[in-house]
């Protein structure tokens, strides 16, 4: 599956703009504040109903209009498909596949899935576990698609479980139907830990390896922290341990909404110690070990969108770079100099001004 056409109405910047990417690798280039990061932006609203740089989607009308539209055309197999997201002041937001509305979930097994680098999601490292949890959980979803529920089915009995718990606080009522609950919490954790904990080892050695060619330098470790146990029975029997703190704080204390994926370099967390630069190299790499993960599993190669991508990095690792984003797959990337793309015949060279010229 392939990103045939992108066109973004009223996204930020863009308006009227039309674009067909390349099936292999395209650059977008232009100087700052042309709107590459807007198109790249664009692309992922329109795949995912979601903005990799704000939480509010909002953000992505223009002032003084009052929506913002991406349609997104996907191939594959003979068979094309028309994603459509879309924000309004007025009408909330809208998300449908051919005409038709969808959830992120159904989305996923219809199109590729989308990794992005930004400077905007250094957060991913940097930032809270939940990031990390969420990402990886999307992995999952990409490499074992037969696994795809399994964080919607563990925050929906953690919803529960959080809510008896909060009403047996107050007035002590239910609690005959905390064991089920418990149950059903173990069970579905159970399950979400092992896809976890698979994943990680899955993707620890190729993370490490791609690091150390990137210029990561010193010993590295992809390494997962489970927040309870990771057999049902196990969790089941934590969370009766833990009753009298969970009544305390109203809340389900402990279980896989607390896990932690640690990116290490040198034994010490890369979100705490390690530069941006470092911290780039990190989020860079793990997005290319997910990549060769899912090619090798027989998956569909993902979109890789990569907006500043070659500014920090030498001549040396740029090659690198464009060496691993040509074998194979989907990836439009952006920078603000052509000269600073390795020269190949393989690579589709789009000027933003192209785009934007085009759409008036």
């Amino acid at each position: 599956m392939v990103v045939a056409r992108v066109d973004a109405d009223r996204v930020r910047s863009l308006t009227g703009v039309s674009f067909e990417p390349d099936p292999g690798l395209t650059v977008v280039i232009g100087p700052n504040g042309a709107g590459k990061t807007n198109l790249v932006e664009s692309i992922y609203f329109g795949l995912t109903a979601r903005s990799f740089r704000t939480s509010d989607r909002r953000d992505l009308i223009p002032f003084g209009d009052s929506y913002a539209r991406c349609r997104v055309t996907v191939s594959g197999s003979g068979v094309d498909h028309v994603f459509m997201s879309a924000a309004s002041r007025a009408e909330g937001n809208r998300f449908t596949m051919d005409g038709a509305a969808i959830d992120r979930v159904e989305a996923i097994r219809n199109r590729p899935m989308v990794m992005v680098f930004s400077p905007d999601r250094l957060d991913l490292v940097k930032g809270p576990p939940s990031n990390r949890r969420s990402h990886l959980d999307s992995f999952i979803a990409a490499r074992w698609p037969s696994r795809a529920e399994r964080r919607t089915n563990f925050g929906r009995v953690l919803a529960q479980r959080n809510a008896l718990i909060a009403r047996i606080a107050v007035n002590g009522s239910d609690s005959g139907q905390l064991s089920t609950w418990n149950r059903q919490l173990a069970e579905t954790g159970a399950a979400l830990a092992e896809s976890r904990s698979e994943a990680t080892e899955t993707l620890s050695a190729r993370w490490a390896e791609i690091s150390a060619e990137l210029g990561l330098e010193g010993s590295t470790r992809l390494e997962y922290r489970p927040g309870g146990a990771m057999t049902a029975t196990e969790i089941e029997e934590g969370l009766q341990e833990r009753l009298d703190k969970d009544l305390r704080l109203g809340r389900t204390s402990w279980g896989p909404h607390h896990d932690e994926v640690r990116l290490e370099l040198n034994g010490r967390q890369l979100r705490r110690f390690g530069s941006q630069g470092q911290q780039r190299i990190g989020l860079l790499a793990l997005l290319f070990a997910e990549r060769s993960s899912l090619i090798e599993g027989g998956g569909t190669p993902p979109l890789m969108l990569l907006d500043d991508v070659m500014s920090e990095l030498d001549e040396h690792r740029r090659g690198r770079l464009v060496e691993l984003l040509l074998e194979g797959g989907q990836s439009v990337i952006t920078a603000a100099e052509g000269e600073l793309i390795p020269e190949d015949e393989r690579i589709s060279r789009v000027p933003i001004s192209d785009l934007i010229t085009g759409s008036e």
